[in-house]
């Protein structure tokens, strides 16, 4: 080969390589959504599994929140602590219940919260419906004549929409209430205006996004999990890639719809 075509060839490689890429990632996109339109399609057909869905909430909502208080809570301490030190040098102490008030129900309530459940649960999600389906007991539920969508991944769905927002609620109140007590206790700020000034900087619409933020968060975890456990294979080894994938995707969609749904709710 002459040297001018090998040439051609090392500089076009690496373009090669990022289009290559960008398919890959376009018909992974393309097999989500397919595989997210046929999972709510399910969702308004009878008969829903009560009790997977029961199991699916209690999994998803009740064994996260420990995880999630503790995160939230601590998170609003730092903050705390964090804005004291930078605010008292410009004597502006009294904006920071403001700040922790605003940041913790428009960003840290519901992004930890969905990170944490992701990492917990969606993994557990993934984990699970990938062994189902590498030991072939989905094909078995199909053999029975049972929907796999709606047995398998509609709870995990719905457990995912209902349970985040109910976590961020209470990720909210334990946040403030943490960065409360160390600024009442720690740092003597008076704990009446403290909280006359968290009351006063409480913003409904800052409120309301999180939660929002916290039911597409709550539906991305469940619906990447599900996909991921759901196309699983390679026995044992493929089951691990699946909880790797379910969770590294699910974070990311997590920071990347944050990104989107702050420009809309704040954007002017």
């Amino acid at each position: 080969m002459p040297p001018l075509s090998r040439l051609c060839l090392l500089l076009l490689y690496p373009l090669g390589t990022i289009g290559r890429s960008i398919l890959r990632f376009l018909e992974t996109l393309g097999r989500v959504a397919a595989f997210g339109a046929l999972s709510l399609s399910h969702l308004f057909r009878p008969p829903l599994h009560l009790e997977q869905i029961r199991k699916q909430i209690v999994e998803t909502g009740y064994y996260s929140l420990p995880v999630v208080a503790l995160t939230v809570t601590f998170s609003g301490m730092v903050l705390v602590l964090q804005s004291y030190a930078g605010f008292q040098s410009a004597l502006a102490t009294r904006a920071i219940p403001e700040l922790v008030v605003l940041a913790i129900t428009r960003e840290l309530a519901p992004v930890l919260s969905g990170l944490m459940v992701a990492g917990r649960v969606g993994g557990a999600m993934a984990a699970e419906i990938a062994t189902m389906r590498v030991s072939e007991q989905i094909d078995a539920l199909e053999t029975l004549s049972a929907n796999p969508y709606k047995y398998l991944i509609v709870p995990r769905l719905l457990a995912g929409a209902i349970c985040l927002p109910i976590l961020v609620v209470v990720g909210d109140s334990l946040g403030v209430l943490g960065g409360t007590l160390i600024a009442v206790y720690k740092l003597g700020f008076n704990a009446d205006l403290f909280l006359q000034y968290t009351r006063e900087a409480f913003d409904l619409t800052g409120f309301l996004s999180g939660v929002c933020k916290a039911f597409v968060f709550g539906t991305l975890i469940a619906l990447l999990s599900c996909y991921n456990g759901f196309y699983a294979s390679g026995g044992a080894q493929g089951v691990g890639r699946a909880t790797t994938n379910a969770v590294v995707s699910s974070s990311i969609a997590i920071l990347v719809f944050n990104y989107f749904l702050t420009e809309l709710f704040f954007a002017r």
